[in-house]
Order: structure tokens, then C-alpha cells, then sequence
């Protein structure tokens, strides 16, 4: 078993909080010392309650998920005698009710655009079986609900 720990801070300062109209603007703290601005998604929660430079959980969630796979695809790659030159994605998560009426992350799309150095390319197919693995491998894609649809960029 291996234990993952993030902390968080979050002070209520001189606002009121009865009314619902406190900043939600926390800080989120990790084992190497980073601590990241974060604060609830200006579209669950209006500004000013919420800071659009910060990062928000749902973000996080699909950044999680588009990471962890990437990690996978990249080790996978390796071991299969593909050098990564670069990996770029643009993951886009979908905040909608779920099957029992819940607001739910329904749907987390990643969309790498791998570029592959040396001489070696893979096929599409080969291409697809490493984002098959890696998807399989991908423990934080295998803790969540939310479909996670994979459109590599050819």
C-alpha cells in the first residue's frame, strides 16, 4: 500500500460567512514544499467568492487524470523502443448530472499530441495499443466514475 497526503489551508478573515459570500480562495500544500493557490471554479461559484487564477478541484481532477495517463504512455513507450520527444495535451473534463441525478465529473477527455524522435515511429496501431495500456495502467483513471475518452492527435 502507498499513501498520498496534499494538506490544505483555508481563513475566513473579516468576512461574513452566514451569507454565503466568503472567499473560497484556500491554498493547497504538497510533500516537496509547493503550495498552490486554489479556490472553488468561478462557474460553480460567482466571483469575487471565487479566484479565477486559482487552480479548482475540477481542474485538478482533470489534470490528475490527463498526468497520470501521460506518466503511463511515457514509461510504455519506452519499454516498447519509442523515444518521446514531446507530449502535449489539452484535457477537458464535464461537470453534468450523472445517473442518479448528481452533479459528477460524467466525462474527462484527454487529447495528446505526441511528437517521436529517432528513427523508430509507431504504428497507429501500436500508437493506440500503448494508450490502451496505459489507460489500464492509469490508477486514477481506474478510481474514477467518469468515462475517460482518449483522441490522440495523429
Amino acid at each position: 500500500m502507498k499513501q498520498f497526503e496534499a494538506s490544505l489551508a483555508w481563513r475566513r478573515g473579516a468576512e461574513p460567512f452566514l451569507d454565503q459570500r466568503y472567499s473560497r480562495a484556500h491554498a493547497w500544500s504538497f510533500d516537496g514544499g509547493l503550495t498552490v493557490p486554489a479556490s472553488s471554479s468561478p462557474l460553480s461559484v460567482p466571483l469575487p467568492m471565487s479566484d479565477p487564477a486559482a487552480v479548482d478541484p475540477e481542474e485538478a481532477l482533470v489534470a490528475a487524470a490527463a498526468s497520470c495517463h501521460m506518466l503511463f504512455f511515457l514509461s510504455i513507450a519506452a519499454q516498447r523502443g519509442f523515444v518521446v520527444d514531446s507530449y502535449r495535451d489539452h484535457a477537458v473534463g464535464v461537470l453534468d448530472l450523472d445517473a442518479h441525478g448528481r452533479m459528477a465529473m460524467t466525462r474527462i477527455t484527454l487529447r495528446p499530441t505526441i511528437t517521436f524522435g529517432g528513427a523508430r515511429q509507431p504504428t497507429a496501431d501500436e500508437l493506440a495499443r500503448i494508450h490502451h495500456t496505459a489507460h489500464e495502467k492509469c490508477y486514477v483513471a481506474n478510481s474514477l466514475k467518469a468515462e475517460i475518452a482518449i483522441e490522440a492527435a495523429a
